[in-house]
């Protein structure tokens, strides 16, 4: 579903925030994005997701390359960053059904979506009230409607479960498996190792731009908890420094 291949990204001063990145994300399948802040997670699922341009490296979703073929790889990839912008002056269901328009999904599709995400995220209630009156938690729970409305075959999220209650949080890790099982794939970035241990069938762990780790969980894991070994990874890159 996403293969990146030999991908860096540079900022001034030719510092590289992600340094020769190689990762598989297979179909059917949820893989872990973990790393310390500054390790360059969110640079790579913003490159992924084509908001931030690179030139060293490529990356494919689906089969299409995202610099030669934006559109057909955007089209079936939803992207939710740390702190969805939304617009405030529309209210919930306005803005659900923007992004519905956008992606021309039909009327019945969308009402039927909408109505089954909004349900199960108990926000049917408030869709009609204006965005600007959500709380963080709220905000954070339209975005994923309007992400899921859409069916991605390639769902990438950076740190979801900041700000979820953990009612919302349940059903969310409910809705990841659902794309897994509809044959699309899911990359998210977290800090919530045990989330992570017991949600993701993969595991990729990034240290300073680089990619230290990677593989299936239970290979990660072994007979240690996740933490563990993110804690003893994290003091040999102490240590090589």
């Amino acid at each position: 579903m996403l293969e990146i291949r030999n991908f860096s990204k540079s900022y001034t001063g030719n510092r590289k925030a992600v340094d020769q990145l190689n990762l598989s994300v297979p179909d059917g399948q949820i893989t872990g994005f973990i790393g310390h802040n500054g390790a360059g997670k969110t640079t790579t699922l913003r490159c992924v997701a084509g908001i931030l341009d690179f030139r060293e490296g490529s990356i494919f979703i689906d089969g299409h390359d995202i610099h030669k073929e934006p559109v057909e790889a955007k089209r079936v990839t939803a992207f939710l960053p740390d702190n969805p912008e939304l617009y405030d002056f529309m209210s919930g269901i306005k803005y659900l059904k923007f992004v519905a328009d956008l992606y021309r999904i039909p009327a019945d599709v969308r009402t039927e979506r909408i109505g089954k995400y909004a349900d199960a995220f108990e926000m049917t209630g408030v869709l009609g009230s204006p965005v600007s009156g959500y709380s963080h938690g709220m905000k954070q729970k339209l975005a994923l409607i309007s992400a899921l409305i859409r069916a991605p075959r390639l769902l990438i999220l950076d740190e979801p479960f900041v700000g979820l209650d953990p009612s919302a949080a349940f059903v969310m890790k409910q809705f990841l498996r659902e794309v897994c099982e509809k044959g699309g794939s899911v990359l998210f970035s977290t800090h919530v190792l045990e989330v992570a241990e017991k949600l993701c069938d993969r595991i990729a762990i990034i240290r300073g731009g680089k990619l230290v780790e990677e593989g299936p969980t239970e290979q990660i894991v072994g007979k240690e908890s996740l933490e563990t070994v993110f804690l003893e990874l994290a003091q040999e890159g102490k240590e090589d420094a």
